[in-house]
């Protein structure tokens, strides 16, 4: 048998889902150091970046605890656990491997966590006024986690409109960051007028250093710039936005914002291919005439350039924009669950820390 190269083994390894690679530790000390070396580390994220997952919380009416599954165009359909965390918890975001989680028992209890290495933080709470005074029940309206793997650092945003004394809101926004190179919370006020339906809070894109959110309305996107604490909205495409009777999805694509406007007969993509001036492209248009009896309640989750993942009630589709074939991942069986959709997020498997 031939010598293979280290490089060669290494490009294999990158290759792995991450808990088989932890295991492969034990072969040798160079295998031994992988997972904590800053070059595999970029290289596997890098190539996890190509192979994005749908990420799901099996809600079952009957049953006290939810369970989780991972589809995965790979590799099918895998079970994980987030016990991890030692309490019952509610995903609240997702970003390059990472997932922002809160305690379901206490308001205000945040964790960042990876679940593929099984690592957590929780985070601090925020001294300067407690998570628990958002308009109408406490919680924040928007939740965002921003990953940047470069830089292996991570913030959480939490923002919604002050309560106040007369347990009404007032258009005063409160916008908190948690940055975890200084482990601290952060502070600012505006003033907005948004509102924001499920699917809205759950499709949160970190692209271009900043978090970006699609309005109730459709008719604009909201964007925080995470360098200078400032809110700006983006245009959307004047087909989307002057269209009638289709509804609308903020998704990433291969590092871009991406739009899918769906409707009784078509899905569109739209593209961002120049953020600095706001230019959107169409890059495909697909006949939903296969899945006729789903479309209506059919929902995307994350896409690359070459396929798309949607969610409905009971399944999980992907759509495969070369073959235009489509193909049914999963499928969940017990009649007591949840929507698929609800809670479906965009996830992809990296070893990114968040101690």
């Amino acid at each position: 048998m031939g010598f293979i190269p280290d490089e060669v083994i290494i490009q294999i390894l990158a290759r792995l889902p991450v808990k088989p690679l932890f295991k492969t530790k034990t072969v040798c000390k160079l295998w031994y150091g992988l997972p904590s070396d800053n070059y595999f580390i970029k290289l596997y994220n890098e190539e996890s970046a190509k192979n994005p997952m749908v990420l799901i919380e099996l809600i079952n009416s009957t049953e006290p605890k939810s369970s989780f599954v991972f589809v995965d165009n790979s590799r099918g359909v895998s079970e994980f656990s987030l016990d991890f965390l030692l309490e019952k918890v509610k995903i609240r975001a997702s970003c390059n491997g990472l997932l922002c989680c809160s305690s379901i028992a206490v308001k205000g209890v945040y964790y960042v966590c990876n679940p593929m290495t099984r690592e957590f933080k929780v985070l601090p709470r925020c001294r300067d006024r407690p998570l628990t005074l958002f308009y109408p029940d406490g919680e924040a309206t928007i939740v965002g986690l921003a990953s940047d793997s470069s830089r292996n650092k991570f913030n959480v945003v939490l923002a919604g409109f002050q309560l106040t004394s007369s347990h009404r809101q007032d258009g005063t926004f409160v916008c908190l960051v948690f940055d975890s190179d200084s482990n601290k919370w952060r502070k600012f006020v505006t003033f907005q007028e948004h509102n924001f339906t499920h699917m809205n809070r759950n499709q949160v894109v970190f692209v271009n250093g900043s978090l970006h959110w699609l309005t109730g309305s459709c008719s604009y996107i909201l964007m925080l710039d995470l360098n200078y604490d400032v809110w700006r909205k983006i245009s959307l495409p004047d087909e989307v936005r002057y269209g009638t009777g289709n509804r609308v999805y903020l998704l990433e694509c291969d590092g871009c914002l991406s739009l899918i406007q769906i409707s009784d007969t078509w899905m569109k993509i739209w593209v961002m291919k120049d953020y600095e001036r706001e230019l959107w492209h169409m890059v495909d248009k697909v006949s939903l005439r296969c899945i006729k009896g789903l479309v209506h309640g059919i929902f995307p989750i994350t896409q690359t350039g070459e396929y798309v993942f949607l969610a409905s009630h009971k399944q999980v589709l992907m759509y495969h924009r070369t073959s235009r074939v489509w193909k049914e991942m999963f499928t969940v069986k017990n009649s007591g669950t949840l929507p698929l959709w609800f809670s479906a997020h965009a996830f992809r498997s990296t070893i990114l820390s968040c101690e």
